[in-house]
């Protein structure tokens, strides 16, 4: 696992830990949890696990979080024209402790994972941190923002201002 932000609570940082013991596995932080644009309670906090057995995984969480198989979803992604299968889970709707509500688990195989870590851990420039976290004040802090709004601004930032992939699609499958 890589490290849990100091400003998660005392049962947040638990509930990380024992989930990680539990699936016997590390997982790992990506996306704004591990940038400066994290907005603690606000921000969803994303985590990625890779497996020889996506089902086993699935299938662990499906006991440890009290969940039925159809809450996750199937991702496919093209990414640098390799394509790429897992399952997501948005753990809003299941888990009990509310600051792990914001969480979301992806699960791919160990033969994505080098691609996946590499596209993860893409480092964002200064200015785009910024806009990151003027784009969340207006939507989380003052919210004034609509939903809609700041999704579109979202994608617009990481698709053209960021990546700037016309290799890559990623598609969420929902399983209910």
């Amino acid at each position: 696992m890589n490290a849990i932000r100091d400003d998660f609570s005392p049962k947040l940082k638990k509930f990380f830990i024992n989930l990680q013991n539990y699936l016997d596995t590390d997982i790992y932080f990506y996306g704004s949890v591990n940038r400066l644009d994290y907005v603690a309670g606000k921000s969803d906090i994303d985590i990625a696990i890779f497996t020889d057995n996506e089902y086993s995984i699935m299938t662990k969480l499906q006991h440890y979080l009290h969940i039925p198989k159809k809450a996750f979803d199937k991702v496919v992604w093209k990414l640098e024209g390799q394509m790429i299968y897992g399952y997501k889970l948005k753990c809003e709707k299941y888990v009990s402790l509310n600051e792990a509500k914001k969480c979301e688990i992806a699960i791919y195989n160990n033969d994505f994972k080098d691609i996946l870590m590499k596209e993860f851990y893409n480092i964002i420039p200064v200015h785009i941190s910024i806009l990151f976290f003027i784009l969340k004040t207006f939507y989380y802090i003052i919210p004034i923002l609509p939903s809609k709004t700041y999704v579109e601004f979202k994608r617009y930032i990481f698709n053209n201002l960021i990546f700037n992939k016309k290799n890559s699609v990623f598609f969420l499958i929902n399983q209910t």
